[in-house]
């Protein structure tokens, strides 16, 4: 079965460790992950890795993509020059198309009106609030959230996030997702044994 490419937008100031467990772990279950850039152009992230570009924004469509990832980055927080990749995640999920975001990029989102409606979480409620959005009443108390084709998590939580992305598209059945996550989150040795032998088939 061929699978549509994952998108992961890049922007100066990303957090690097932020999807670096679900890219990872994407491409090692038969994902391509193409790297899209304001304007196709390299971007350095918060760690100074300097990363190149697949693809401008301007060439991202949701009828080409399984999933849309959007790290945080200082950015989000400094005005509204990400606010053209919130906007393509809006196309995405009127499109059907999953979006999952992680820190800064949520408020990106809540600004954008998509969490109003949804269930999510973000680095804390009051963080949110100060954007100014209407969803408040839905904010959840959680590592990581998933409600229909949205995924948002808080910076401390890139394993909780990578677990919902793969729950999402279906990469692992739930025993080994489980496992996947209690390997990488919990350290736990049992967990090892479980997912090394359903990856190994």
């Amino acid at each position: 079965m061929t699978r549509k490419p994952v998108h992961l937008a890049l922007y100066d100031t990303f957090a690097d460790w932020e999807t670096g467990h679900a890219t990872a772990h994407l491409a090692r279950a038969g994902y391509e992950v193409r790297t899209v850039t304001p304007a196709g152009e390299p971007v350095t992230g918060i760690g100074r890795l300097r990363v190149l570009s697949d693809l401008a924004l301007a060439e991202l469509r949701p009828e080409d993509s399984a999933l849309l990832i959007l790290p945080g980055a200082d950015r989000w927080d400094e005005g509204d020059d990400l606010a053209p990749f919130a906007r393509i995640a809006r196309a995405f999920l009127d499109a059907g198309v999953p979006v999952a975001a992680i820190c800064g990029a949520t408020a990106g989102l809540a600004r954008e009106g998509l969490l109003d409606t949804r269930a999510h979480t973000s680095a804390a409620p009051f963080y949110l609030a100060a954007t100014g959005y209407a969803g408040g009443d839905r904010y959840v108390e959680a590592d990581a959230v998933t409600d229909g084709g949205l995924v948002t998590a808080g910076p401390t939580e890139p394993v909780a996030f990578a677990r919902e992305i793969f729950r999402l598209l279906g990469v692992h059945d739930d025993t080994v997702n489980d496992a996947w996550y209690r390997l990488f989150h919990d350290s736990d040795p049992e967990a090892y044994a479980v997912y090394a032998e359903a990856t190994a088939r």
